[in-house]
């Protein structure tokens, strides 16, 4: 006759075999969550960020604030032929260095026409437009003194994408523009998407025909 295996009886279950059980558990998850971590990691970019250079001589100063010129210098690795949207940009810089940010530019042979921002005592921007910035920024400031402390500007390398920069900021600022008419929504109504240039193309809500379910 032949032998039949003896059968094991299964192994009680006791609080020692359920934490080993447990812990194993963990570690196999643990495993796999660092494989599927490798997996996500990107490559690391070859270009480096662009490095600023500033000059040593202020263009402003007054009080707690100076203004310095610079330039940012392209990194290691192949920049590729990308152009810059910007030729010059400026951010959040006191009105009372207006006359000598214009005269620096007029210095390099740079144009100062573009998009600019007038901001509050606190950094909101309350109009913003395009054209002669500093004529422009200047006249404002002449009708609400009081109001704009800042200015922001943008030269954009391309003139014709000028109207684009600027409906884009209008369009994000919507309601804080105080001062401007045209162009802003205060409400959920898109712009007008012919603000843009031709040839761009677009996503757009509209209202579904029909009557409306009662």
């Amino acid at each position: 006759m032949t032998k039949r295996p003896r059968l094991r009886c299964p192994e009680p279950v006791t609080s020692g075999n359920m934490k080993r059980s447990a812990g194993e558990a963990g570690k196999e998850v643990g495993v796999a969550a660092k494989k599927k971590v490798k997996k996500k990691k990107k490559k690391k970019s070859n270009k480096a960020p662009a490095k600023k250079t500033l000059e040593r001589k202020n263009v402003w100063s007054e009080g707690q604030w100076v203004v310095k010129f610079g330039k940012l210098k392209p990194g290691a690795g192949n920049p590729g032929n990308v152009k810059n949207l910007f030729r010059v940009v400026g951010e959040k810089i006191p009105y009372g260095a207006l006359d000598d940010v214009k005269a620096k530019l007029a210095a390099k042979g740079i144009t100062r026409q573009g998009v600019y921002i007038a901001h509050d005592s606190i950094g909101c921007p309350r109009y913003i437009g395009r054209g002669d910035i500093f004529g422009r920024l200047a006249a404002r400031r002449d009708t609400h003194p009081d109001e704009l402390v800042y200015f922001s500007f943008y030269v954009v390398a391309e003139k014709k994408h000028e109207r684009e920069a600027e409906t884009l900021l209008i369009r994000g600022a919507g309601f804080l523009l105080e001062f401007n008419e045209r162009k802003k929504h205060v409400n959920i109504k898109p712009g007008d998407i012919k603000d843009y240039e031709a040839g761009t193309e677009f996503f757009e809500r509209q209202k579904k025909r029909g009557r409306k379910k009662t």
